[in-house]
């Protein structure tokens, strides 16, 4: 594997694991109430976007980091409309 297939790997993996915490607390605390709207949808385009040009580029690294970190965005959007009708009080 060449050395910037490697890179864009281990970048993947770290900027997606790093949505991970998040994802967990929100879990737990059952609330997302701390999250702006205005941040994960325009991360979750971002992503979308990224993903997009890693599909045109071809680019296995781009797009398996890209689909794993809009997984986890959409989870974590999932949640937030949840738990704003479900959870704890949004105040």
């Amino acid at each position: 594997m060449p050395l910037t297939t490697t890179i864009g790997y281990v970048a993947g993996t770290l900027t997606t694991v790093s949505f991970l915490p998040q994802l967990i607390k929100t879990w737990r605390c059952k609330s997302a109430k701390e999250i702006s709207w205005v941040m994960l949808l325009a991360f979750a385009l971002g992503v979308t976007l990224w993903l997009v040009y890693g599909i045109f580029l071809g680019s296995a690294p781009i797009i398996v980091a890209n689909t794993a970190t809009l997984a986890l965005v959409v989870l974590i959007l999932v949640l937030k409309v949840y738990y704003s009708f479900h959870g704890k009080p949004e105040n």
